[in-house]
């Protein structure tokens, strides 16, 4: 290549260097880099040059320039010539210096090639830099920032000149006026004292080892003092930090005395810069420095120094560190290393210091103290170790802050003395003690919307789980540890207050427990006596137990308590340790598999409970049994803010008391929990009543006497005893001792030893409650108005009746009580309000007398009638559940939605119970009705809710009364029919469940009856096990199915049924039309069809009023049933009248209202009757005028299409018709006619609009004043070929066209022929028998005047020949005459798709291309040809077409036509058309084949072969993808093996290419194979600089490059290099950056 190319492109090159756009400046900069680094002398020239003849270049563009001569100097330094060095460094040197201003881009720029030489060339730099460095004169600023860069990159070739350099600036110093100058002056004094340090301490590598610090020191010491004495006093923050790092620098290098006369002066200046300046690191790196000095030389002045230090410092640790600016965190750290400086020197000012300011009333003041002690007990250890009591007593100072931010400081501070051993000592357990007491804080409370605005906020959540890891830390890593904490830790575990740290205080001393049992430690086991501040094992044992009842409270505590006592059993008892480590894993791994959710809370209190009874016998010692229920009885008050741990700790106690055989111990304790419970609470009530049940079983005599003597106590006298002395606002009332008292009764006689119950239920209990409950006797009703004793005295008695009915079991035994506490329970209930349900009264007297009805002896018919009333009016009149609560008392509690679900779940179960119980004991027909009685009344409720309760509950009376009948001898179920009666009609009940419970009942009942008749328990009979399948019909509201059941109930009942009874049950279904409930409309729809089929044929006259008259009626009835049957009412008049239907209906106002589709819909329901009436309006439909033109207006001209009404409501009556599934038979066997009309109709209805007076054709009927959005002509018209399609089972042919959106396109004009297509692709598909017939029923509508309508049905054809299965089904003659007459249609678009269609014969039907091939080939020609074609759709498609018919065509058949083609598609190559372009280019492709062994072929492929390879990056993807296969296809022809393997092997549709790597490869190949081309493909290459894309002018540069990077030296003859260097010289000015940085690209390959 000659240099002049290389030249002509380096300096276009250098020309846009400084294009606006970086991608192309990097690119620009990139390319004359490797130029460079090819030719680096030459390259290095020409930018000096370029430099040197453009003077006045702007700044940013000699930037980049010089830029580009430091990286090819920082590359190919060895390279370059040293007379090129030297020529350089004197440019560098000339534009660093050349303004006297300071401009620092560009003199940046110079000063870094100097830099960039200096590592090599130090010496030859510095005397050119020194030659403007002269004694006297103020030097160029760059000049001495060069020196100072070069002192940091080349310390080792500087520092041996930097004396010389000081002594030369020393004078110039005094000379700087400027703040720049005096800056750039301490930056470089900075610098040159780092690399002399530097030099210094690595004097072993360095070329001078006889360098001394003192070799420097009066020189620095000189600097020093111009620097402090004058320019620290600067007004420019700037200046003033960079001064002060630099003296930082230099203060190491002063000499020991000098530093030390200058040091108080020198310390107070920098401490007063902190107030001088916002950004400190530079300041506080710079005190650092000094100290550091300082303290090194041992100086004696520092003390007086030390209290403005310490003042200073600690200001500095004290603000807040911004953790997102790293500069105030290097300062923080910077301060923390003057602390450490300063603690070597003054260990005792300083430590006091810090310890003083922990006093500090101000928080920041607080937390940087204690940052700076952390700091000092993990750096400075040794100083420390004397100091460390003196810390822990400072420490407690800081515990007691209120501070979270300050208690995270204190907790890294404790983490830290606990690493260095301060927790062993005295006080250490404070700091244990704080740590626990932060695990155990409580959630972070935010009022609503409140959220923390300091960014620094620690919430407790934050400090609780910091202690959390804290305290695991201390147990697992800090060994020493183990034996403060152990057993220390165990005291934290029963106080209340540090309840929410229990888990991580189990887990840590599991830990400690684990690893010591294991080691067999001796202080593992634990003297409680030496220990007494320790919890006893007693206490211990009750506490983890607690926990574990309820293992998801506090944090999870309940696994981790249980695996404590796991690990300390032998602390607890020796005994309990073997059976404990067989029953605790079980519970934990039933823990494991449970969530709060999933956890069944009775079910795990009572496995905890039977383990305390299980320990207890395996610990088998009285006296430890006996103190366990003491000490636990003292616990009690322990929780008094706990009450469910309260309450399930009472029922351990009662556990434990079982066990104690010391009469004494168990009445004391028994009194203890009666005298010192909290009467007031439900909750606790209930626990304490069933603690003492408990005990009873073990204790019956001792407890009842308890019990006996608490009741006469003076506790219930209200004027004296201790309550008197609780009296407050609250009343500590006697009631609710008394309440207590009653329960305990209760749950006394429930776990009583059975042998004894009995004798004592009457003397001792219920007399007891009686006495309490009231004075006299239960019998006389006294309304109690508490309605705590209330609950207590229903629960008593139900608890009571339990304990006789388990014991009795038929011992004839006598509850002469029973009806007086009957009666009691019944005024409980009635005494509830009856709107609302607020209390558990009902719930627990139903479940209450459930278990007294088993009792003797029975209630007699009154009572038994009064409860029965009672209780379903109790229950059933509630509202519904979900019903809020309105009118309730002041003192009455909210119910919350889940408890008040809960409260009536459980009442209609009690209500369940008690009426099993009552029907239990008369199991006959005559008890079912004494109890059916009193529910039938709620079954005719006029709330749902109501109907629905009553139902459930028969339903599940006469489940229990079939599954416990017994017949013994033949009876008759009398009460058969009238049961019958009242349920059937709900079977159509508009409540699902009411209708579901009805054939449930019935079911059930027919089944009884059958029982009765003398038929077996397990006899199944046919008829009556259907109903079970019409059972599942119910769930179905859809009125037909309904309608159904209903009929298949009656013909089921009638088999069961004497004649009457039906005739009845028929009667209640018969009420009336539009009446609310279904079964009353049915009864009228029957009684009205009737009527139509016997006399309608007479009512020839009546037709159209009475199908207005059932209009009308349609827009009242809101049951769906009954519509059914006005829609049979409809068949029915048109099996008779069937022109009067259709003329009446047809004219209906359009769009027809919702009754008017129900109208014709029902006409589909007949198919026979459907056929005709659908043949009618087809026959009508396809000689009507489907459109007229009309004016748009007055002023503008141009016509609308708009439609006509009657074609309009033909095709929506067609499209309701077929609606009806029952249509199905008169659909398909009228299918090829429907298809063909309705797709003629949709032809004719694109782009019509509604005429304004739609509905004036002379109907009587009032007009819809507005038309419903959403009708349009075209929509009706798809939506009805949809139906037509669906009902025709053609789902297979829906779908597709769905999922394309094929419905919308065929209704817009502009992808109508894209929408209907797609209709012929899933016709041929997927629906091919049908088509013959539709082609047949479509052909003469080609020739239509409507030219809408030509273009519909040749869209169809055309795509149709897309398939085979047109000649499989013998249709390809008639399409392929239709196709080439329409070649000739007056219609462009007619003539396009026509074109198309046949084009798509190739893929429909290949091996007929041949035997068409004269008419195909002549079609797509004069297709290529047309003159009249907009948008050249025509020439596009003959083109596409001819791609597709070339690929089976015989070779006889095109062989003289190939070039002749090829000529022709070659223009369309470059259009403008992406899809003509995409077209042409699969043409040729397809050509290819037939001109393989040609070589004119081949020429022609060559003569494209550029074309094709530049549009592979064309912006179109298709045509890319026609390109790759173009170029795959034609690769044979090409003539070379290598170029043909690589297109087939990297030309793949889908697969990426790497444009520029395969460029690359196919230049190489091109150069090799085809030498003598090389001329002819630059050439073509470099006239597509001028194509109007980017991407394909990109590309031509590209494939220039690569050619040019790629071709030998003997080759370069074969280009043009003066056109090539033009070309990209030009492209190098491409107006797109794409194109000028593949240009810039393209010279990086001139070399």
């Amino acid at each position: 290549m000659e240099e002049s190319d290389v030249e002509q492109v380096t300096l276009a090159l250098l020309d846009s260097a400084n294009d606006k756009d970086p991608v192309v400046r990097e690119q620009v900069r990139k390319s004359i880099l490797t130029l460079g680094k090819q030719q680096p002398n030459k390259v290095l020239s020409m930018c000096q040059d370029y430099l040197v003849k453009h003077p006045k270049l702007i700044v940013g563009h000699r930037v980049v320039i010089l830029q580009t001569i430091e990286l090819i100097l920082k590359t190919k330094i060895d390279d370059i010539s040293y007379l090129k060095i030297k020529s350089i460094i004197s440019l560098a040197s000339d534009e660093m210096t050349r303004s006297k201003d300071v401009v620092p881009d560009w003199q940046q720029a110079a000063s870094n090639i100097l830099v960039a030489v200096g590592n090599k060339y130090i010496n030859d730099i510095m005397e050119e830099i020194l030659s403007k460095f002269q004694p006297g004169i103020l030097p160029h600023f760059f000049v001495v920032q060069t020196l100072s860069s070069l002192s940091e990159s080349n310390v080792y070739g500087m520092v041996p000149f930097l004396n010389a350099i000081l002594g030369t600036m020393l004078p110039m110093l005094g000379m700087a006026k400027q703040d720049n100058m005096k800056w750039v002056f301490s930056s470089a004094l900075s610098h040159f004292s780092e690399s002399i340090l530097e030099y210094l301490a690595n004097l072993d590598k360095a070329p001078d080892p006889t360098v001394r610090k003192d070799t420097f020191s009066s020189e620095i010491y000189a600097a020093y003092d111009i620097l402090y004495c004058s320019w620290l006093q600067s007004r420019e923050s700037k200046l003033r930090l960079t001064v002060a790092e630099a003296v930082g620098s230099m203060s190491h290098l002063m000499a020991h005395d000098k530093l030390e006369e200058q040091l108080p002066k020198l310390i107070p200046t920098i401490l007063s810069l902190y107030k001088k300046n916002t950004e400190h690191y530079v300041i506080s790196k710079s005190l650092c420095q000094v100290l550091d000095a300082s303290v090194n030389m041992g100086s004696r002045v520092l003390e007086a120094q030390i209290d403005s230090l310490l003042t200073n410092l600690n200001q500095q640790v004290c603000a807040p560190v911004d953790y997102s600016n790293p500069l105030t965190v290097k300062n923080h750290n910077e301060v923390l290393r003057c602390f450490s400086i300063l603690a070597n020197t003054f260990p005792d000012r300083l430590v006091m210091f810090v310890l003083q300011k922990l006093e500090n009333s101000n928080e920041r003041i607080r937390m940087g103290s204690l940052a700076v002690l952390r700091h000092l007990i993990n750096s400075s250890t040794s100083i420390m170790e004397s100091k460390k009591l003196l810390i822990l007593a400072s420490i407690r100072q800081p515990l007691a802050d209120h501070s979270n931010k300050v208690k995270k400081r204190v907790v890294q501070v404790i983490s830290a003395m606990a690493h260095h051993g301060y927790l062993e000592l005295e006080g250490g357990d404070l700091l244990v003690k704080f740590i626990i007491q932060h695990c155990a804080l409580p959630d972070t409370y935010y009022r609503p919307g409140q959220r923390p605005s300091d960014p620094e906020e620690v919430t407790n959540e934050a400090l609780r789980s910091m202690c959390d890891n804290t305290l695991h830390l201390f147990t697992t890593t800090v060994g020493r540890l183990t034996d403060v904490l152990w057993p220390m830790l165990l005291y934290y575990l029963t106080p209340g207050q540090y309840s929410n740290a229990t888990a991580p205080l189990c887990k840590s001393l599991t830990l400690l427990g684990t690893k010591k049992r294991a080691s067999q430690e001796p202080n593992f086991n634990i003297d409680f006596n030496e220990h007494v501040n320790l919890p006893s094992p007693h206490i211990l044992m009750v506490r983890l137990l607690v926990n574990g009842s309820f293992p998801f409270r506090s944090r999870g505590h309940g696994a981790p308590s249980l695996s404590l006592l796991n690990v300390i059993s032998p602390n607890i008892h020796p005994n309990a340790e073997t059976l404990w480590e067989k029953e605790i894993p079980a519970l934990l791994s039933y823990l494991e598999e449970s969530t709060p959710e999933t956890l069944d809370n009775k079910k795990w209190e009572e496995s905890i409970l039977q383990f305390l009874a299980k320990s207890l016998v395996a610990i088998a010692d009285d006296k430890w049994s006996c103190q366990l229920a003491v000490e636990a009885t003292r616990y009690l008050a322990t929780y008094n803010q706990s009450l469910e741990e309260k309450s399930f700790l009472y029922r351990c106690i009662g556990v434990t008391l079982q066990q104690c055989s010391n009469k004494e111990v168990v009445q004391k304790q028994l009194q203890e929990m009666l005298i010192s419970a909290r009467h007031n609470d439900a909750i606790e009530r209930a626990g304490v009543a069933m603690g003492i049940g408990l005990c009873a079983s073990s204790h019956l005599d001792a407890t009842l006497a308890k019990l006996d003597d608490f009741g006469k106590s003076d506790a219930f006298k209200k004027a004296s005893g201790i309550f008197s002395l609780l009296k407050d606002k609250n009343d500590l009332d006697v009631e609710k001792m008394k309440s207590t008292l009653i329960l305990c009764y209760g749950y006394v006689a429930l776990h009583a030893p059975e042998d004894q119950i009995l004798s004592r239920i009457d003397s001792d209990i219920l007399r007891s409650i009686s006495k309490h409950f009231n004075t006299k006797v239960l019998g006389i009703k006294i309304e109690t108005k508490d309605l705590t004793m209330k609950l207590s005295l229903i629960q008593s008695v139900g608890l009571i009746a339990r304990a006789i009915s388990t014991v009795v079991r038929n011992q004839g035994y006598m509850f002469v009580r029973k009806q007086e506490l009957m009666g009691v329970m019944m005024d409980f209930i009635k005494a509830e309000p009856t709107d609302a349900m607020r209390t558990p009264v009902r719930h627990l007297v139903m479940t209450t007398c459930a278990n007294l009805i088993n009792l003797e002896p029975a209630l007699t018919e009154n009572e038994n009638f009064d409860m029965l009333r009672t209780c379903l009016n109790g229950v059933y009149g509630l509202p519904p559940v979900n019903t809020p609560d309105k009118d309730r008392g002041k003192d009455e509690e909210v119910l919350e939605p889940q408890q008040r679900e809960a409260l009536y779940k459980d009442t209609f179960n009690a209500l369940q119970e008690l009426l099993r119980n009552i029907l239990a004991r008369d199991l006959s027909p005559d008890g079912l009705q004494s109890v059916f009685k009193h529910i039938e009344e709620w079954l005719r409720s006029g709330q749902g809710h109501e109907r629905e309760r009553a139902m459930n509950t028969t339903a599940h009376i006469l489940e229990f009364y079939f599954n416990n009948l017994h017949v013994k001898n033949m009876v008759t179920f009398h009460n058969l029919g009238s049961l019958l009666g009242r349920l059937a009609p709900r079977c159509t009940d508009p409540n699902p469940l009411v209708r579901r419970a009805a054939i449930d009942c019935i079911y059930t009942l027919l089944y009884i009856q059958l029982r009765y008749e003398g038929f077996s328990l397990d006899y199944k009979d046919d008829s009556v096990e259907r109903l079970i399948t019409l059972r599942e019909s119910m769930d179905n509201p859809d009125h037909s199915v309904l309608y159904k059941t209903c009929s298949e109930l009656a013909k089921i009942i009638s088999k069961r049924l004497p004649q009457q009874q039906l005739n009845t049950l028929i009667f209640m279904l018969i009420e009336g039309l539009v009446d609310s409930q279904s079964n009353c409309s049915r009864a009228s729809s029957v009684l009205l069809n009737t009527l139509l089929k016997n006399r309608g044929a007479g009512l020839q006259d009546l037709v159209s009023e009475m199908l207005e008259v059932l209009h009308i009626r349609l827009q009242m009835i809101s049951e769906e049933q009954v519509k059914v049957s006005v829609a049979q009412s409809i068949l029915i008049l048109a099996t008779q009248h069937l022109q009067t239907v259709i003329n009446t209906l047809i004219s209906y106002p359009l769009p027809f209202d919702s009754w008017s589709c129900e109208m014709w819909i029902a006409l589909g329901a007949d198919s026979k009757l459907a056929s005709q009436i659908m043949e009618m309006l087809m026959e009508k439909l396809n000689i009507m005028v489907p459109y007229v033109d009309k004016k748009e207006s007055m002023m503008r001209g141009g016509l609308t299409k708009v439609a006509t009404s009657h074609p309009l409501a033909m095709t929506c009556a067609l499209k309701e018709m077929m609606l009806n599934g029952q249509s199905q038979e008169a659909v398909v066997s009228l299918f090829p006619q429907l298809f063909s009309s309705l797709l003629v109709r949709l032809g004719s209805s694109v782009g019509v609009t509604l005429p304004k007076d739609i509905n004036s054709s002379g109907t009587h009927r009032k007009i819809p004043t507005k038309l419903s959005s959403g009708f349009d002509v075209c929509g009706v018209a798809v939506e009805a070929l949809r139906i037509l399609l669906a009902r025709a089972q053609l789902d297979h042919v829906v779908k597709p066209l769905d999922q394309e959106g094929a419905w919308d396109k065929m209704k817009d004009p502009q992808q109508h022929i894209t929408g209907v297509t797609l209709l012929a692709r899933a016709m041929a598909k997927h629906a091919g028998p049908r088509l013959p017939a539709i082609v047949e029923c479509l052909c003469p509508c080609l020739n239509n005047i409507y030219e809408c309508q030509r273009v519909t049905i040749t869209a169809f054809f055309s795509e149709l020949l897309n398939h085979h299965v047109v000649t499989e089904l013998m249709m390809m003659d008639v399409l392929m005459n239709n196709m080439m007459e329409r070649i000739s249609d007056p219609c462009c678009t007619v003539r396009m798709l026509a074109v198309r269609g046949l084009g798509n014969i190739a893929v429909g039907s290949p091996e007929k291309v041949n035997k068409y091939a004269k008419e195909l080939l002549a079609a797509m020609s004069s297709g290529m040809e047309e003159k009249d074609d907009p948008g050249k759709r025509i020439t596009l498609e003959a083109m596409s077409g001819l791609s597709k018919v070339l690929l089976y065509l015989d070779k006889k058949n095109v062989q003289l036509l190939v070039v002749y083609i090829f000529m022709k598609i070659k223009p369309f190559l470059e259009s403008e058309n992406d899809e003509i372009r995409c077209a042409s280019i699969m043409l040729l492709g397809n050509l290819s084949k037939f001109g393989s062994g040609e070589p004119v072929f081949k020429d022609q492929i060559h003569n494209v072969l550029v074309s094709l390879l530049l549009h592979l990056s064309d912006p179109n993807l298709q045509v890319v993808k026609a390109c790759k296969y173009a170029m795959r296809v034609c690769a044979p022809v090409v003539g070379s093996e290598l170029i043909t393997t690589m297109f087939q092997n990297h030309l793949h549709g889908d697969k990426s290419l790497h444009y520029g790597e395969f460029i690359n490869d196919l230049t190489k190949y091109i150069i090799q194979d085809f030498p003598g081309m090389l001329n002819f493909y630059h050439i073509t290459v470099i006239q597509f600089f001028k194509s109007s894309w980017a991407e394909v002018r990109a590309g031509a540069a590209m494939f220039i490059g690569f050619l040019l990077g790629n071709l030998p030296e003997e080759l370069f003859s074969h280009i043009n290099m003066g056109s090539v260097t033009k070309g990209l010289v030009m492209l190098l000015q491409d107006p797109d950056p794409v194109v000028r940085v593949k240009a810039a690209e393209a010279m990086g390959h001139f070399h």
